[in-house]
């Protein structure tokens, strides 16, 4: 039977998700992201932005979900996915959003600096069609149907380059756009706690 990807279901199957989260590495080297769903017909969507070209922005020009670096001033990735959310899109989830949960913190391969070591993607829900002020940090915003994301037919893959070496890299194309790396791995394991089985394996 087809699963239906809505937000009453992805709510129910993260309370009762332990998410992996990644306890030897310093809060001053995580980023925090919100995976942020809305009820549509015929299912659930899941915002995503793509960021602006940047030099100092390790994912310059990709797709994702909003977010960004734990700041000292941050209480937990948490608030950060909070805070960086508000700052990207003007988009408030404390007063307009509902958390439904954690999923597992996801390894980056940024190993310098205050480069992120690891991703934690929180999961929210919001009502209606809000209005979004896109900051310089991003250039787009847009929906995406999650049971487009699941559909087989809709993946392929495209060739990344890592350190001069090619590395041909799972993806999912939608309109034109990329997606793909860690976005995709966080948007896998979200897809797979819905419904219910193992995530697929990405790249990166």
């Amino acid at each position: 039977m087809a699963v239906r990807y809505d937000v009453a279901r992805a709510g129910s199957a993260l309370r009762g998700f332990a998410p992996r989260r990644e306890e030897e590495v310093l809060l001053a080297h995580k980023a925090a992201v919100a995976a942020v769903l809305r009820d549509r017909e015929p299912g659930a969507e899941l915002l995503f932005i793509r960021r602006a070209e940047h030099p100092r922005d390790p994912w310059s020009g990709q797709m994702g979900l909003p977010g960004g670096r734990v700041d000292p001033d941050d209480a937990s990735p948490l608030a950060a996915a909070i805070r960086e959310t508000r700052e990207e899109l003007a988009l408030d989830l404390e007063a307009g959003g509902r958390l439904l949960g954690q999923l597992s913190e996801v390894r980056t391969h940024l190993r310098h600096g205050r480069l992120p070591h690891s991703v934690a993607p929180f999961v929210f829900a919001i009502h209606g069609d809000p209005a979004f002020t896109a900051s310089a940090e991003v250039q787009e915003a847009l929906w995406v149907p999650l049971a487009y994301l699941a559909e087989p037919a809709h993946r392929s893959a495209f060739t990344w380059v890592l350190r001069g070496v090619p590395l041909p890299t799972p993806c999912v194309r939608y309109e034109g756009r990329t997606i793909w790396g860690l976005t995709l791995r966080i948007v896998d394991e979200l897809l797979a706690v819905i419904a219910q089985k193992a995530p697929a394996q990405s790249t990166r």
